[in-house]
Order: C-alpha cells, then structure tokens, then sequence
C-alpha cells in the first residue's frame, strides 16, 4: 500500500511513515523515446516519423505508431515487472510528445494520454515510476538519445531552450503533483554542459520552478557529461537525489571481457566510488539511473553463451556493489529488439523478420552508436581520417565530451548523422505496402506475450530486488 508521495530525508528516500523505500527496477527506454538500436531504424527519432510520415501517410503512420506504443507496454508488462520484485520504472520521453518546436508552449495533451496509462498500470501493481525528459528542446546533448541529429547541443547556449523546458515540466508537475506512485520527476538526462556551471544554474532555477507547482515530489538529478561528473556542484538542493549513470566497458563488445578476478572487481567499486562521491560527501541519497550490460547473439557471435554469462557475472557483481552501498538503481533496458533488455521481440516476430536485412546493413555500416559490431570496412576509411586529424590539430581528441575520442566524434558526425539520416527513408520503404491489419501484426510484435524473456538477467535482478536492507 502506498504511504505518500517520497520524500528525501538526510541520505535516504522515506515515505510519509518516515520508513526508507528503496528503489530498484528498470527503465522503458525506447517507448516515448525511441531509440535506434532499441527498435532497429537509423538515425534519430524525429527523422523516423518523418520517414514513416512520408511512406505511409498520415493515416497509417499515426494509426502505426499508436499501436506500437500500446502494444510497448501493457498490464502484461507491469505484472511481470512486479513479479520479479522490482518495484519502479524510469519512463523516459521525448519532449515532441508535450509540444512542438514551431508551435512552443502550446501544451499537446495527446502525450498524456500515453503517459497516464503507463502510470496508473504501474500504480495498479504498486510500482513507482520516474519521469525523465529525455530529449528537451534543443538537446541537452549531441547523442541520439536526445533526438539531436547534429553535434551541437543548443540547449545550453539559448535561454528559450531552457525556459521551455521548464514550462513543460511545470505543466507536467501540475499533471501529477497528487499522485503518490509518481516518484518524482528526472528532468534531463545524461545532460552534458561543456561549461559545467550551467547546468547546477539550471537545476537552480527549474527546482524553484517546479516547487512553486509541486512542492513535494523528489527531483532526480543527473550529474553532467552523461552522469559521471559533479564539477561546479557546490550544495544540494531540498528534496533531490542525485543521479549517476553507471556503465562498465566490460559489458561492451569493445572493453575486456569480464572474468570476475579481483583487480576486476575492484575496478568496479572504484569506478562507482568515483562517480558517486558528490552525494557520499554531501549525504544524501543515490540513484543508478542508468547501468547493465548488452548480449551477444547466438546467431552471430561466435561463444555467445559463455560471453553472455560473463556479462552476467559483470551485471552480478555490479549489483553486489549497489547492495553494499544501499543504493537506488534502475536498469537500463527493459524491452528491445535483442540488444541489451529484460525482454526482446522475437527473431520469427513479423517485425524482426521485417527489418533482418536492413540490420545486416546497419551493422556492417556501424550505423548505431550503442554496441557496434567491430567492422573492418568502417575502419579501413574512418581510422586514416582519424590519424589525419590528430596529426593537424593533436588537441582535436581533447573535445568535450572527455570520454570521447576524435574516432567518436568523427564516427559520430559522419555515420551516426550523416549516413544514418540518409537511410532513413530506407528503412521506412520497408512498410510501404503494408495495410493496417499488418501494421497492427508488426506493432503487436512488442507485446510481452509474443516477447523471449531474458530469464538469466531477469534472475539476478529479482535476486537483488529483494535483497534484505539494513537501515544505517
């Protein structure tokens, strides 16, 4: 039974009875915030639609996208959420949904009507959800989970970018301000202020924004450069967790594979340890808002069994860490194509079999930025560029972002935007003929009743969902 709306106390998140509510469970990303290698188009949300939008028409492409998003997450969903332990869902979402860059601050209420249904399933099944503006009016990043389709994340260079991101939040504070299964709202994710001082300037202003609306729901707040670092925090604010993101390149195809020794592990706390030092020097509460693993695939990765059960020894011990420090955490990702989540649509789904060849293209092209196949084609032209580069300018590998080399920057701009966005189209022909009747099929392709469980990460996260806490 829900006690309340939360509410931070000292280092810890208590309901009204003052008793902690520790939060553990995943994240419905690619949902109101597509994704590219969530769902398998190239390029970036916004070019998607548009695609879709001149493939098939209006019509169909609303009536398309309607039903996927129904079909993305039912009661089903919740139940089985539930079933595992969890007991909250970060729900990510692109700003496009509440308003229109050419017509601002005009509220668009069909997004609520997503939102809402999302909420009250969990609700009904006693989960908290978290809600995060993913993707705000000019980008708080250059990535394509922003839905930024060039390098520059204007949201840090002009103030209307940041004043209608806080009018949105304002009006969806004023939406859910009475409800106690709402745990507060995430307001930018992974956001990356080159200047560093904006972005606890921002949070300044938008909290006080937020309170005069809503002065009870918690703010999660995410550290800058993608959420791994706190320079120019200098003091907390009322009733905020603070938000870390806490990927290890061991579970990537690109860093060294996990084998559990202790150098390893020790790696691992560290790097959590240094991540999360502003909130264990400030005292308060700590929120994994982002963290797990992707798999290989048994039909194209050559020992993907063993691979994966590292990557799940990795996930294992990362949780064991979460445990010792008595954080929240919520996973990243739920459902997808067969990447990284809970759940995945199946390889015989009409989707899946839909787009098979075009991901043959994407990954020998390494259109997705996120788990890329190693492919020596892509190399053979991009790395000569790259040399080129740090010969001219020795500085260029320095550029904001600090985990990015001058390779990310350049694989960046030139096939995650430039090529990925002329493919988009591509990708929308592949439904060109298709009647409503197929289009609900390959939307009904998410259902979780058609979906594969990743049952062995599934365990370890119900394992450690309900692990025993011992209040400090």
């Amino acid at each position: 039974m829900v006690m309340g709306i939360l509410r931070v106390t000292g280092d810890k998140v208590v309901d009204d009875t003052g008793q902690p509510v520790f939060l553990r469970g995943t994240a419905i990303g690619g949902w109101m915030n597509m994704e590219n290698f969530i769902t398998g188009y190239p390029g970036h949300e916004s070019q998607h639609r548009e695609s879709m939008l001149k493939v098939l028409g209006r019509e169909k492409s609303e009536f398309f996208f309607d039903r996927w998003l129904y079909h993305f997450f039912t009661e089903a969903d919740a139940k089985f959420s539930k079933s595992l332990g969890l007991n909250c869902i970060r729900i990510p979402f692109n700003y496009r949904h509440f308003e229109d860059d050419m017509n601002p601050r005009v509220l668009k209420m069909s997004g609520f009507l997503y939102l809402d249904r999302v909420i009250d399933l969990c609700a009904k099944h006693e989960i908290y959800t978290i809600l995060d503006m993913h993707a705000v009016p000019g980008g708080q990043n250059a990535d394509w989970h922003s839905d930024n389709p060039s390098p520059y994340a204007t949201f840090w260079e002009h103030r209307d970018h940041q004043d209608r991101t806080i009018w949105l939040w304002e009006q969806i504070a004023a939406r859910y301000k009475d409800q106690p299964w709402v745990a507060g709202y995430n307001p930018l994710n992974e956001p990356c202020d080159p200047k560093h001082y904006r972005l606890p300037a921002f949070y300044e202003r938008l909290e006080k924004a937020i309170r005069a609306v809503d002065p009870d729901h918690i703010l999660w707040l995410d550290g800058n450069t993608f959420a791994m670092e706190w320079r120019c925090f200098e003091k907390v604010l009322p009733n905020c967790v603070y938000a870390l993101h806490d990927y290890s390149t061991m579970g990537f195809p690109t860093g060294e594979r996990y084998r559990g020794t202790a150098e390893q592990k020790a790696k691992l706390e560290q790097q959590f340890l240094r991540k999360a030092e502003f909130q264990s020097q400030h005292g308060v509460p700590i929120w994994n808002g982002e963290f797990g693993p992707v798999y290989a695939d048994p039909a194209l990765d050559e020992n993907a069994d063993e691979i994966n059960q590292e990557r799940y020894n990795l996930l294992g011990e990362q949780l064991r860490i979460y445990d010792k420090y008595q954080i929240h955490w919520t996973i990243w990702l739920y459902k997808d194509i067969g990447l990284q989540g809970m759940v995945h649509t199946s390889p015989q789904s009409a989707w899946n079999r839909a787009i098979a060849t075009f991901l043959e293209t994407k990954r020998a092209s390494q259109l997705d930025g996120w788990a890329p196949y190693p492919s020596a084609g892509v190399d053979a032209v991009i790395d000569p560029l790259v040399e080129w580069i740090d010969h001219v300018s020795p500085k260029a590998k320095n550029t904001y972002p600090g985990p990015w080399n001058t390779k990310r920057h350049i694989v960046r701009r030139v096939l995650h935007d430039f090529l990925s966005a002329s493919l988009s189209d591509d990708f929308a022909e592949l439904f060109a003929d298709k009647n409503e009747a197929q289009l609900e099929e390959l939307a009904k392709s998410f259902s979780f009743d058609e979906c594969v469980q990743r049952c062995s990460l599934n365990e370890i996260m119900s394992a450690h969902a309900a692990v025993s806490r011992v209040d400090n």
